[in-house]
């Protein structure tokens, strides 16, 4: 979007900053989707909460320009997650009637955000066929290697873009059982972990496992 399409944007009646401060709820469990959200600084976490009272992390939102919440919106679902800001943070508020109050003759921002819009219920289709393949593996360290084996170069180097946290989320398992996967495949040889850099050290090794 250019200057003018984002100044058009910002105009609108329907479209609004917010500004969170950390552990302040942007939406609950259970509520009606009324807009959808572009974070635009900060970081807010996608959670939900079992019978017994347990938080379990389902995802993180930590770059600007990306969105969520846009899935409810258009199917007009109630939230089946809730979302807490990590930190203090920025979001920009899209009201559902930003795309209707121009009838037959949308604005030009308007159709650049539901162009925006597809492209993301793409990248997303795209993102879930790979989990799908991820979490068909057998063991968790099969989908380890699956998981790393999608993001590493020709040298066997992956730079993790997501937090031990998520990652865990990602894979269906929790921190613990990562964290001692990884530190059985360093034990066996297969990799070396330093922080988000992860080497595959035995690439033979290592397919064996796809």
């Amino acid at each position: 979007m250019g200057e003018a399409e984002i100044a058009d944007l910002l105009a609108s009646s329907q479209v609004r900053r917010h500004v969170f401060s950390t552990g302040e709820i942007v939406f609950h469990e259970g509520d009606v989707p009324h807009s959808l959200y572009i974070l635009l600084s900060g970081e807010v976490h996608i959670l939900k909460d079992t019978f017994s009272g347990r938080r379990i992390f389902v995802s993180e939102i930590n770059e600007p320009g990306d969105m969520f919440g846009e899935v409810y919106e258009v199917l007009r679902k109630p939230y089946d997650v809730y979302v807490e800001a990590a930190a203090k943070t920025e979001l920009l508020e899209i009201g559902s009637r930003f795309f209707t109050l121009d009838g037959d003759n949308p604005s030009r921002s308007a159709l650049l955000v539901e162009r925006n819009l597809m492209r993301i219920f793409a990248r997303k289709a795209y993102f879930m066929h790979g989990r799908i393949k991820v979490l068909a593996s057998g063991s968790l360290r099969e989908k380890l290697v699956r998981f790393l084996f999608q993001s590493m170069d020709a040298e066997g180097r992956v730079e993790l873009s997501v937090s031990r946290e998520y990652l865990a989320a990602y894979l269906a398992v929790t921190r613990p059982s990562l964290s001692r996967e990884l530190s059985a495949m360093q034990r066996d040889g297969l990799l070396s972990v330093s922080g988000k850099e992860i080497q595959v050290l035995d690439l033979e090794r290592f397919e064996e496992y796809l």
